[in-house]
C-alpha cells in the first residue's frame, strides 16, 4: 500500500481513495486508446447492447403470451 494515498498501486502518488495514476504494481499502463482500439471497443459494446435488446424483446414476448 502506498504511504501517501491509501491506494494499493504501489507508487508514492497522492491520488486519494480513487487511484488515477498511470501505474499498477510498478508498471506503466496506458491511459489512452488508439482510434482503432476505441472503435473496436465501441463495436463490441454495441454487440452486447444488441444482445441485451434481443433478450428484453424475447422476455416481453413471453410475458405477453
Amino acid at each position: 500500500m502506498s504511504k501517501d494515498c491509501g491506494c494499493d498501486c504501489g507508487c508514492d502518488c497522492e491520488c486519494g481513495d480513487s487511484c488515477e495514476c498511470a501505474c499498477h504494481n510498478g508498471h506503466f499502463e496506458r491511459r489512452y486508446q488508439t482510434k482503432a482500439e476505441k472503435i473496436a471497443e465501441l463495436e463490441a459494446y454495441l454487440g452486447q447492447l444488441k444482445l441485451e435488446l434481443q433478450a428484453v424483446e424475447e422476455h416481453l414476448a413471453d410475458l405477453k403470451k
